[in-house]
């Protein structure tokens, strides 16, 4: 049996459409530069207010991936 090391880093992705958006452009994003990501986990969800009115959504997200060995 092998084992394996994973990195956790963390990212805050952003959209003016909704939450699931905003999760999905921070691994977008993280996945440009970082190899074999394996698990996006949300830690918080908030939201940009401006004059009473949400203007963006955030989604502050863990990625882990695999060390290559």
């Amino acid at each position: 049996m092998s084992s394996s090391t994973y990195k956790i880093i963390e990212v805050v992705g952003t959209s003016e459409v909704s939450w699931e958006e905003a999760a999905k452009s921070a691994v977008d994003t993280v996945n440009k530069t970082v190899r074999d990501l394996r698990v996006a986990e949300i830690n918080k969800l908030d939201m940009k207010i401006e004059d009473g009115k949400v203007t963006a959504y955030r989604a502050r997200v863990n990625v882990s991936f695999k060390y290559q060995e």
